[in-house]
């Protein structure tokens, strides 16, 4: 997570992972692990009642900001932590901050911190480009470079470039801003929270291949400190049909591309994240390499069928279990029984 100066990225992280990081501190990155909402796992764990239930989980990291720091920019210190990143997302600020002078622009804000990147990209890239000067690159990757550097150069980001006009697999070892997936979150005030995002914006969005979304922190600290019974009657009062946490969260796990697949038992319900066309096997490997070293077959039940049945035995007695090999491309909800000899 990175944001400019007062755009409430740190307590937007505090909200997110229960934990209180300083506002404003100049630290180190703090990161802290979240587990994914999924109704898929409640019920499940409603029918076997396990002795554990286990949510798959992501790590947010809080990029730290500059101490007094008002849009002057991401320093070079933070551009770096952020590279380090799989995902990126960017916290604008939508409402009025006393500590700081000018009205809120977000769409401002999100134009400098593409801008940076940009040029953070652009040097790396000719950079590249002048030590080929020297030696005897591979013709795949200069090219490569040469796409990056038009690309960079008519400021698009180069997460639009698709796979075939972009050999990424050339460019293992570099690592580009503007080709991290984006997730942007306004934060606005609590009268405000139920607003979409204005049609600019939405589209600014669309051309930088980036998802975007609202919220307000305030609120979101809020809900966090009620119990559960009185938060959906809050959310309610304010015309929103789930938390800002939910939805961020899940956004945040899509644009890593992962999936779930499932387990269950009495021993366990759990969610196990995936890359999106992983394979049974790789699967298999996911909950313990014994199991992808000796793996034989995969028994499969899309998670739709078990609840329209209502339990693995009847999904068998109607003919419509899918026993699978070690190529069958895991979907989204799956759950596996993986058959095994070691």
């Amino acid at each position: 997570m990175v944001g400019f100066a007062g755009s409430g990225k740190t307590t937007v992280f505090n909200t997110l992972t229960g934990l209180a990081v300083p506002i404003g501190f100049s630290g180190e990155v703090r990161l802290g692990a979240v587990k994914v909402p999924d109704e898929r796992v409640d019920a499940l764990s409603r029918i076997f009642t396990p002795k554990k239930t286990t949510y798959a989980e992501i790590v947010f990291c809080d990029i730290p900001g500059e101490h007094g720091a008002e849009k002057t920019g991401l320093s070079r210190k933070a551009l770096q932590q952020i590279r380090d990143q799989e995902v990126l997302c960017l916290v604008l600020r939508e409402f009025a901050n006393p500590a700081l002078t000018g009205d809120a622009d977000p769409a401002t804000d999100l134009e400098a911190f593409h801008a940076e990147c940009v040029l953070a990209d652009l040097d790396v890239v000719e950079r590249r480009l002048d030590r080929a000067k020297r030696d005897k690159p591979d013709p795949f990757e200069l090219a490569a470079f040469e796409t990056m550097k038009a690309t960079l150069e008519a400021e698009r980001p180069l997460r639009s470039l698709p796979p075939q006009a972009l050999s990424r697999d050339k460019l293992k070892g570099y690592v580009f801003l503007t080709d991290r997936p984006l997730l942007v979150a306004v934060n606005r005030a609590e009268q405000e929270a139920a607003k979409p995002l204005p049609d600019a914006l939405t589209l600014r969005l669309s051309e930088l291949h980036a998802a975007g979304m609202v919220l307000s922190a305030s609120v979101e600290a809020e809900i966090a400190a009620m119990d559960a019974a009185d938060q959906a009657a809050f959310l309610q009062d304010l015309g929103l049909a789930e938390s800002a946490r939910s939805r961020f969260i899940r956004t945040a796990y899509g644009l890593l591309d992962l999936i779930s697949f499932l387990t269950v038992g009495p021993d366990e319900v759990r969610a196990w994240p995936i890359r999106r066309g992983a394979n049974a096997k790789q699967a298999a490997g996911r909950i313990h390499s014994d199991l992808e070293r000796g793996f034989i077959r995969a028994e499969v039940i899309p998670y739709p069928l078990f609840m329209e049945l209502g339990s693995e035995q009847a999904v068998k007695d109607a003919g419509r279990l899918t026993v699978a090999g070690k190529e069958y491309i895991v979907a989204d909800g799956d759950i596996l029984h993986v058959r095994f000899n070691v």
